[in-house]
């Protein structure tokens, strides 16, 4: 299968994982490792990526070396504090450019404000960042965040955190046929079958961090989930047969039967 290509750099993997939520961070690098991811995201404002010496790094748990990490401005509610959060990353992490602006509505539903989120995007673009774009499921707005010039468009399946899985996947289908970078499912999805059907939707990739992180067994949803991804890319680019209301087709032939 194609590579998933971001920014102009090629990923094996269609699985992006959240670093947070875990019991500790043996756990994180355990679940990241089984989901197979390259990307991880990485809440600025809650994770230690070097701001505090004295704790423990996730650095140390998972290597910049071996994963792309991708900050993110959860908990940012204004386009200026997602700019200057992205800024300070990029500080802590020795120039790195590729981020996931995020910036939310009211920390009830974490809807996002897609009119700041359209702000800190043309920012965030003029200053050289390489922007992968939180959203609503809105097909203008995605449109309109594509032509700021961010890197790849990440519409919500439902509510961060719901396990809702995908609530509107004709808005979803929109937003693939109209934009020309990567469509990400971010946020939503509750189990392997949600990512299955955001795949093959012909969504580029899935993000998730609380299904996993939530899960009884985050290490075994993680790989359950990384199978889901695989299957639903492979069963989008097969093409699935039509569908066919009141009208059975026997699955084997029926011409040449024995006895007959």
């Amino acid at each position: 299968m194609n590579p998933l290509v971001i920014a102009g750099k090629s990923y094996n993997s269609r699985l992006l994982v959240g670093t947070g939520k875990y019991k500790d961070f043996d756990e994180t690098r355990q679940a990241v490792e089984a989901s197979g991811a390259e990307i991880v995201t990485v809440a600025i404002r809650r994770t230690n990526i070097g701001q505090d010496p004295k704790q423990p790094s996730l650095l140390d748990a998972l290597p910049p070396s071996k994963f792309t990490y991708l900050p993110n401005t959860a908990g940012c509610y204004t386009a200026e504090d997602a700019i200057r959060t992205l800024r300070l990353a990029r500080e802590l992490l020795d120039g790195h450019d590729l981020v996931k602006l995020e910036v939310l509505g009211d920390p009830d539903t974490l809807y996002p404000n897609v009119s700041e989120t359209l702000k800190a995007a043309e920012v965030l673009v003029k200053d050289g960042f390489k922007v992968m774009v939180y959203t609503s499921d809105d097909p203008i707005m995605a449109k309109q965040l594509e032509e700021a010039g961010c890197v790849a468009i990440m519409p919500l399946a439902s509510l961060i955190g719901s396990g809702m899985g995908i609530l509107n996947p004709w808005n979803l289908q929109i937003i693939i046929d109209r934009i020309q970078v990567p469509v990400i499912v971010d946020a939503g999805v509750g189990t392997a079958s949600d990512a299955t059907i955001a795949m093959e939707l012909g969504c580029d990739a899935v993000l998730m961090n609380t299904a996993i992180a939530g899960a009884q067994n985050p290490v075994l949803m993680a790989s359950a989930m990384k199978k889901a991804v695989e299957a639903g890319r492979e069963a989008f680019l097969a093409g699935r047969m039509p569908k066919k209301v009141y009208q059975a087709s026997p699955s084997s032939p029926t011409r040449g039967l024995i006895g007959s």
